[in-house]
């Protein structure tokens, strides 16, 4: 079984913390780590922004990367939130077990 970590960001961490609990309680992650403040500087709609942003870290199967996708697209108030799945290509082999442990009764699909 392949394991990932989402990274997402929100617009503070009230919607973050939100964000993790669906996760979790959804099974689409076993963990969801907040990161309470960050500063990002981006470019949209022709403008460069600075504004202050919370960090979501979620643990998960690979397979259930495009269910958080669709879930964020649905549960997120950004327009087009940040959600992107880094794998994990190695660690503690009881930690990857738990992981796929808290998310085994969802399927992928």
């Amino acid at each position: 079984m392949s394991y990932c970590m989402v990274y997402i960001t929100a617009g503070n961490e009230d919607e973050a913390r939100n964000l993790g609990r669906k996760l979790v309680d959804a099974r689409l992650a076993a963990c969801a780590n907040v990161i309470p403040a960050m500063v990002p500087i981006f470019r949209w709609e022709g403008e460069i922004q600075e504004d202050s942003e919370a960090v979501l870290i979620a643990k998960t199967r690979a397979d259930l990367v495009e269910r958080i996708v669709e879930a964020m697209r649905e549960w997120h108030s950004y327009d087009c939130p940040c959600v992107v799945a880094l794998p994990i290509a190695g660690g503690n082999p009881d930690f990857l077990s738990w992981i796929g442990e808290e998310t085994g009764d969802i399927q992928a699909g």
